[in-house]
């Protein structure tokens, strides 16, 4: 059974986001969304707001593979979160030529730490490749429509939350 680990903030999630896990699940029997927790950094939306997003969206576009994913919290390096949840692949979506620059980095870097671990790139729809979860808060801080960026329930929770 190959299981795949998808490491990113998703602070909110996107439908970039979405994409990448519907395509992870076409090459992994398992999927682990691994949230990465800064202790330093706080979040627009919690741990449990988050996971809620991922595992709906799983839910309404792949119903029948529901249980081949699991939300997880990990600190620290994602590689070690991969290894901690028995993966042998890492998860990465690509935009445009700057993501891909900064993930062979990361790529290398992983490679080197964790050998048995292989990443995998995968490219976001054309729809998807302005979007990040950065340009999603700001236009959303300034009340801006992001409906065509996220599900529906993503842009209502941003909308309330901004609304305060």
């Amino acid at each position: 059974m190959a299981t795949a680990f998808y490491p990113g903030s998703f602070d909110p999630m996107t439908n970039g986001h979405l994409d990448v896990v519907l395509q992870a699940l076409n090459i992994a029997d398992r999927l682990v969304v691994g949230i990465g927790i800064n202790a330093g950094k706080t979040p627009l939306f919690t741990f449990e707001e988050r996971a809620a997003f991922i595992t709906r969206a799983v839910t309404e576009h792949l119903p029948d593979r529901g249980d081949d994913v699991t939300v997880v919290a990990f600190s620290g390096l994602a590689i070690d979160a991969a290894r901690q949840n028995a993966a042998g692949m890492m998860i990465r979506g690509l935009r445009d030529s700057t993501d891909f620059a900064y993930e062979m980095q990361l790529a290398g870097m992983n490679q080197t730490m964790a050998p048995d671990i292989q990443t995998v790139f995968l490219p976001a729809m054309a729809l998807s490749r302005p979007i990040s979860a950065t340009l999603v808060r700001q236009v959303a801080a300034m009340r801006g429509d992001v409906s065509r960026f996220v599900p529906p329930y993503v842009a209502e929770a941003l909308a309330a939350r901004f609304s305060r």
